[in-house]
């Protein structure tokens, strides 16, 4: 059988994983073993924040809602209430949205969730 040697497709892979290691200090970018475990983490991270971000926003954007509520004489829980008794369709990251861009239309959707 042939002698492999696996200089060319070493280096490469760690040429890769270099690459994907700038920007980060000491070791963590120079060194195979140190970039290894750190890009593992840093994928790792990425993957738990991205659930995170989705976490973020909703508790963001009912934030948003509240403070116009209650510029509005309601509570976010009697609002949200109302909307879905009254039957408005509208998810939180559309009323958040509305409630920073458009205090107007925020207030009319209030006093529709008000009557309901």
């Amino acid at each position: 059988m042939a002698r492999v040697k696996r200089g060319v497709t070493a280096h490469k892979r760690h040429k890769r994983l270099f690459n994907e290691a700038e920007g980060r200090k000491g070791t963590r970018r120079k060194l195979v073993k140190a970039a290894t475990e750190a890009q593992l983490h840093a994928l790792a991270y990425a993957t738990r924040d991205r659930k995170q971000r989705k976490r973020d926003m909703r508790a963001l954007w009912i934030i948003r809602i509240n403070a116009a509520a209650r510029l509005n004489g309601l509570s976010y829980s009697k609002f949200v209430e109302g909307l879905k008794r009254a039957g408005v369709a509208l998810d939180r990251k559309v009323l958040a949205d509305i409630a920073v861009r458009d205090a107007g239309t925020f207030g009319k959707i209030a006093e529709v969730a008000r009557g309901a």
